[in-house]
């Protein structure tokens, strides 16, 4: 049986805690246009992001947020209930990130978190590579984004 739940509070997760093919949903968060507006003003100030006349008019027909703040909104969730609190070292990036579907005011998004992979380094037997899949889901079930990150983390036991 696949798991679906941490058998330990992230607090007191360490690698051996991440196992291949288990799947975590986390959410819900709410999506508002103040919030698209806001995110968009200061990082990624494109109309269609920031002026909701010139994006009714626009490709997507409507406001909607950028990929930047769909990718923070979901960090927030992964950091809040996939990663270790203090097993978590460091991520040497990500890999294939994919906007798939525009997010807008009132969508409600949550996260599917697939672990792919849990390598034990070799060089540095205190930790180890976990690799996964996130899925951004708004509420229809539809995948808003994707993404592959890479999370280094600590071994129990390790200093």
């Amino acid at each position: 049986m696949t798991p679906t739940e941490f058998s330990v509070a992230a607090e007191d997760r360490y690698f051996e805690d991440y196992v291949p093919d288990a799947v975590f949903e986390y959410g819900d968060v709410p999506v508002t246009e103040a919030e698209i507006i806001e995110f968009a003003s200061r990082f990624d100030p494109q109309r269609m992001h920031v002026d909701p006349a010139a994006a009714a008019h626009g490709r997507f027909g409507g406001l909607i947020a950028s990929g930047w703040h769909t990718a923070a909104m979901m960090m927030r969730l992964v950091v809040d209930n996939f990663l270790p609190g203090a097993a978590s070292l460091a991520s040497p990036g990500i890999d294939e990130l994919r906007w798939l579907k525009p997010v807008r005011p009132g969508d409600v998004l949550r996260i599917r978190v697939s672990v792919l992979e849990a390598t034990p380094s070799r060089s540095r037997p205190d930790r180890g590579m976990v690799r996964s899949f996130v899925e951004v889901l708004n509420q229809d079930g539809d995948v808003v984004m994707s993404m592959k990150p890479m999370n280094i983390i600590r071994r129990r036991g390790q200093p």
